[in-house]
């Protein structure tokens, strides 16, 4: 007697979960990298944090000078330009490898709040840019106290008219 073998379909399940694992994977869906592939510019990685008072923004510029930096603060717009002192021709013949970026970079954003850019500071150092730029007055946060006076105490309930009788009017007391 021949036996035949079915295949199950929770197999043919199990393989679809593996190619959507693999798809998810795939660099082309991870975020997107550094380099801006529509303009031929590198990116800059950046963090940015808040305190109440200032925005600190970290951006890791290896190889740069300080001199080489040009930065603009647009309303709330943020732009970092860059340039290495080196930018070779792109020979590829003798390279195993070439992952290290020359050339111009760029990195624009938008700020989570409004500064005050007059008051920014830099700080350049070991290729690390620092920035640190206030936080425009009317982008602070304020405590607003709640009043307790007694000149808006609530009315006495009664039907409007005002013609009430007072409890020692009426000799009900």
């Amino acid at each position: 007697m021949t036996l035949m073998r079915r295949n199950s379909p929770f197999g043919e399940m199990l393989s679809l979960r593996q190619a959507m694992d693999r798809l998810f994977e795939d660099p082309f869906v991870r975020p997107r990298t550094a380099f801006n592939g529509e303009t031929g510019e590198f990116g800059i990685p950046l963090d940015i944090s808040s305190t109440p008072d200032t925005l600190l923004i970290e951006a890791a510029l290896p190889g740069v000078r300080p001199e080489d930096v040009e930065i603009t603060v647009l309303g709330d717009t943020l732009t970092i330009n860059a340039t290495t002192g080196e930018e070779r021709e792109s020979d590829e013949s003798g390279y195993a490898y070439r992952e290290v970026r020359r050339g111009r970079f760029t990195r624009t954003v938008t700020l989570p709040t409004q500064v005050d850019s007059d008051k920014a500071t830099a700080d350049f150092r070991d290729g690390m840019l620092r920035l640190s730029i206030p936080k425009a007055e009317a982008a602070k946060p304020r405590q607003i106290r709640i009043g307790t006076t007694t000149e808006h105490a609530p009315a006495e309930v009664g039907s409007g008219s005002g013609t009430e009788a007072k409890p020692s009017e009426t000799g009900n007391a």
